[in-house]
């Protein structure tokens, strides 16, 4: 029986062939040379017969796309194939700059809702709010319209305009709205400020280009208002460029001072990296927030600091990534992101966790066992570890949400209540006089009537699956009348629920009906409130002996780093 073959796949792969046969002839392999060549011929070879034989027809691009990803996977997660339709993305996380309109959107239903313009941007000059629904981009429902999507169609080349169609809470009819792309650059300092008598604040969310000139900006600012000391929010910052890592901690660190050092395989592209500048300031108190959201050059800042003793830090473990990638160009504009080293901070130590696969949820490191755990010294002969992450100085838990706060914040009921109250509401005109009151809470809790508010607790996700193995193991039968009362004891009750996290629920409506008026830098000055890792950094910072007893330090001594 002959099988027939389309001639147009016979061409394609016939070029294939032709190609890696030029590719390999006339060459002397070494032992991984030609394993090299072997699997790709086998890669080769079975691509072709797929492509030929397979009973449905095959997409060739997602053949070998899932074939890379599959590959890239059993190395570290943070080698990665990046596409040509991922290009600008890619480039967005490591300039902080794209065209577009400058806002945050995010889906409500079949349509996708504004949730934060940016300020002085186009969405924020054209007068566009947080809960817009967008109806249409010029002429084009975006009804059913993947998020990605709609975010492709609002991106473009600066200076083009793009035409919305927006439906506002309150307002009868659509709005139109004619913006021009700009080019956006997303701020590294989302916020600093004088957050107590003398007592400064800076929030650094990333690390992209000018990381280190805004923190500088901003910390020569906040010293021009006679602060005597320093706290530098890192919490959720997931990195970016390393040599902004070293501009930001050569703020507090004399030039000439080792930051980071990078070993890989390829020794030429090892190397250290030291301060350049002078320092704004070496003397001043600082204490660095971290969480399991600080990752990579947050972790350099951070780790560094801590080797030098030159800062206290505070809060949770960090995330655990001492990578280095660098990106390595591909053909018809695709790129490699491939990890090229790891690196190390003054100490010695390296704050990549050693094992790719014991993480948390979130990607986090998870348990290192004591046995993977080396000892370090700082500067001042205080003993830290590596295996993954910076431990803090002084580490600090974060309240976690109820179960109902959860469900409240993923279904957008927070979000979608501020919209309403901001609508049927004056603006705020004094932002730290704001307050949600009782009565404001009762015309939530009324909102929340006919919404679905689904959700269960661990216990109780732990008692079903309890129930399960018993019904499995005929143990049920037996025990089913304790089970059934224990699942009456353990069942939430939503609205007792409502009154025991009232407080919480309460606080995340504050924030985000402050940060319709005040945008982000509102949102975060609203949160402070309620921090209890910032009020412990107060805390220490206003106890300046504890602050020194536990760096081992003197304030002559400090000057002399």
């Amino acid at each position: 029986m002959k099988i027939k073959v389309p001639g147009k796949k016979i061409k394609i792969i016939t070029i294939i062939t032709l190609l890696l046969v030029s590719s390999f002839s006339f060459i002397a392999f070494t032992d991984k040379e030609f394993k090299i060549a072997k699997n790709l011929d086998i890669f080769f070879t079975l691509f072709r017969e797929l492509n030929l034989f397979y009973v449905d027809d095959t997409d060739p691009e997602e053949l070998i796309e899932a074939g890379i990803k599959g590959m890239l996977k059993s190395l570290d997660p943070y080698t990665t194939y990046i596409p040509e339709s991922e290009i600008e993305n890619f480039n967005f996380m490591t300039t902080g700059q794209y065209g577009g309109i400058g806002a945050l959107i995010r889906k409500g239903g079949d349509y996708t809702i504004i949730s934060e313009p940016y300020m002085d941007f186009p969405a924020y000059k054209a007068g566009l709010k947080a809960g817009d629904t967008i109806v249409s981009i010029d002429g084009i429902s975006t009804s059913g319209e993947k998020i990605n999507d709609v975010s492709e169609m609002l991106k473009g080349t600066p200076n083009t305009s793009v035409k919305l169609e927006i439906k506002r809470y309150g307002e009868d009819g659509i709005i139109e709205k004619t913006l021009v792309r700009e080019k956006i650059t997303i701020k590294n300092v989302t916020y600093y400020g004088k957050v107590d008598d003398n007592i400064g604040y800076i929030r650094l969310s990333n690390f992209t280009n000018n990381a280190g000139k805004e923190a500088k900006e901003a910390l020569t600012e906040l010293i021009k208002q006679d602060i005597e000391s320093i706290i530098l929010d890192l919490r959720g910052n997931p990195g970016g460029l390393l040599i902004e890592s070293v501009n930001v901690a050569n703020l507090f660190v004399n030039k000439e001072q080792e930051i980071v050092s990078t070993h890989g395989k390829v020794k030429q592209w090892d190397n250290i990296y030291k301060t350049t500048q002078a320092p704004v300031d070496t003397l001043i108190p600082v204490v660095i927030l971290v969480n399991r959201g600080s990752a990579s050059a947050s972790e350099i800042v951070a780790g560094s600091m801590q080797d030098l003793d030159r800062a206290l830090i505070m809060g949770e473990k960090t995330f655990g990534k001492g990578l280095v990638q660098t990106t390595r160009p591909l053909s018809y504009n695709t790129q490699l992101k491939i990890t090229t080293a790891k690196y190390y901070i003054p100490s010695g130590r390296c704050i990549q966790a050693v094992d790719y696969a014991q993480r948390n949820e979130d990607g986090s490191v998870g348990y290192i066992p004591d046995s993977l755990i080396n000892e370090f010294t700082t500067k001042n002969g205080r003993i830290v570890y590596d295996g993954g992450g910076i431990t803090p100085d002084i580490e600090v838990k974060s309240e976690s949400l109820s179960n109902i706060t959860v469900s409240l914040l993923t279904k957008n009921l927070i979000f979608d209540y501020a919209t309403i109250f901001v609508a049927e509401n004056e603006p705020i005109q004094q932002i730290d006089e704001f307050e949600f009151t009782e009565n404001d809470y009762q015309k939530f809790l009324k909102f929340l009537e006919n919404k679905s508010i689904d959700y269960a607790t661990q216990s109780y996700k732990t008692l079903e699956d309890l129930i399960k193995t018993a019904t499995k193991e005929k143990y049920f039968e037996g025990a089913e009348e304790e089970f059934e009362a224990l699942k009456k004891k353990l069942a939430h009750d939503k609205n007792k629920d409502l009154q025991t996290f009232k407080n919480e629920i309460i606080r995340l409506l504050t924030e985000e009906i402050i940060s319709r008026n005040d945008y982000q830098e509102g949102r975060i000055k609203a949160s402070l409130k309620y921090d209890v890792q910032f009020d412990k950094a107060l805390d220490i910072l206003k106890n300046k002996e504890q602050y020194f007893n536990i760096l081992k330090e003197t304030v002559k001594e400090t000057a002399e780093l």
